[in-house]
């Protein structure tokens, strides 16, 4: 085991710290899922439990993140999951894990459905599995109590504005036209992922804006008259919110700096508000996203940058024994990931972490995975110290890790918690060539 060490007072030259006697009497060996439980009660009766990843595409994040689900749903009575992806396409998988009528035959099929890039986030084998799980848990709910599984983000313009027409055409034809008004304004852009409606919305800079925002309001003022179940109704003005939020999105891209960024894990927090208050004053969620967003930004050096995220904002909007967030990480191993954006989805190796990061410290205490709680000791002892922390997104290039995947940060204020796993797999996704109907030797993963 290495020791390593920092300055109790950075401003002096004080008494040094052994930080790896720190970090073993504030964390635990995480062996098998009976671990968790002492992170489930130190989560207490947090209404927020956030559970990152570092990276998009390996197998153990999912698998931990959904044991420690299934422990805070069975024990704690959260209400719904939610995560980073696109909100009509979680939205269906949601209705199949209700057993809603028409929702489709197993999760594989509708996850096999989720065909935005990058497929793999959500269309893998490790959702499948959760969402057998939520399904086989909600036949014996009460409809009331039965666990909801929704995307956040905002990128389903075009997905939300087909969903918006599907519904208005059965059930409100004056408003589809406003909504086919928005659709003939982004239909010179469809083929661009927003990047053509970014350029030019330099030269006309409210472009569709008014014609979202007509759309939203006439929605929001007829939705009382609708005659659908509530669920659907929230959906509908969730995929109007998102088509505003989409909207504005793109035109901030073209800008640069940290306004899409903030556009979007503000509209995150909007969409987890709209569901909390849709699921009434006793409900608890979690939600599953990656670390840039879960974290604490103003324990990072996002916040030199005018960054904000999720993480940061849920805490500030409550207090802070209902918040509870757990970082992941990991030293060594394999991920799904693609080079560049919309490139094939590849299996990469993940190097060794670099000296002196985080995950390079942990991994040279002893090389075991671990649960680290970031109490006061944390804090006090380390809470001013900066580590590199290794962040890998949907687009991944090990040869170049060194130079742009890790983001300086406070540990012990970032997160509550932190998963440490020494080596770790990648993802199975479904959309895989020639056997992507197969299921892998693995299912469902022990989870």
């Amino acid at each position: 085991m290495k020791t390593f060490y920092v300055k109790t007072d950075p401003k002096s030259d004080g008494e040094m710290m052994d930080v790896s006697k720190i970090i073993f009497d504030n964390s635990i060996p995480l062996k098998d899922e009976n671990a968790l439980q002492e992170l489930v009660n130190q989560i207490g009766d947090a209404k927020y439990v956030l559970l990152g990843e570092a990276s998009h595409g390996t197998h153990e994040y999912y698998k931990w993140r959904t044991k420690l689900s299934k422990l805070l749903i069975e024990k704690k009575g959260f209400s719904f999951i939610a995560v980073e992806g696109d909100w009509p396409d979680c939205y269906r998988l949601n209705r199949y894990i209700k057993n809603y009528p028409d929702s489709g035959k197993s999760a594989h099929e509708v996850l096999h459905g989720f065909n935005r890039w990058p497929t793999w986030m959500w269309a893998n084998w490790e959702i499948v599995a959760l969402a057998e799980w939520l399904y086989d848990y909600n036949v014996k709910q009460e409809e009331e109590q039965k666990i909801g599984f929704y995307g956040l983000d905002v990128y389903s313009l075009w997905e939300s504005l087909e969903a918006i027409v599907d519904y208005l055409d059965k059930n409100d034809f004056a408003t589809k036209e406003v909504a086919m008004k928005a659709i003939k304004c982004f239909e010179p852009f469809k083929d661009s992922e927003g990047q053509e409606y970014a350029k030019f919305s330099r030269i006309v800079p409210s472009l569709c804006e008014n014609q979202v925002v007509d759309l939203l309001s006439q929605i929001r003022l007829n939705a009382p008259n609708y005659n659908n179940d509530p669920e659907t109704i929230m959906s509908l003005k969730q995929n109007a919110q998102i088509v505003v939020n989409a909207e504005k999105y793109y035109r901030a891209m073209v800008i640069g700096g940290p306004d899409s960024w903030n556009i979007r894990d503000r509209h995150m927090v909007l969409t987890l508000n709209n569901l909390m208050e849709f699921h009434g004053s006793q409900a608890k969620t979690i939600i599953w996203e990656h670390n840039t967003h879960i974290g604490d930004a103003r324990a990072t050096n996002m916040a030199e940058e005018g960054m904000v995220n999720v993480g940061q904002i849920i805490r500030q909007q409550h207090k802070a024994e209902e918040v509870f967030s757990v970082g992941f990480g990991s030293y060594k191993g394999t991920v799904v990931a693609g080079r560049e954006w919309g490139d094939k989805m590849q299996v990469m190796t993940v190097p060794e972490a670099k000296e002196n990061s985080w995950e390079f410290e942990l991994h040279h205490l002893d090389a075991n995975d671990r649960i680290i709680f970031m109490n006061d000791a944390m804090k006090e002892i380390i809470g001013k110290k900066h580590f590199d922390h290794r962040a890998i997104g949907v687009v991944y290039r090990p040869q170049f890790e060194y130079y742009g995947n890790y983001v300086p940060s406070k540990m012990a204020y970032r997160y509550d918690a932190f998963i440490y796993l020494d080596e770790t797999s990648a993802l199975h996704p479904l959309h895989i060539i020639p056997d992507g109907n197969q299921i892998p030797e693995t299912y469902p993963f022990g989870v």
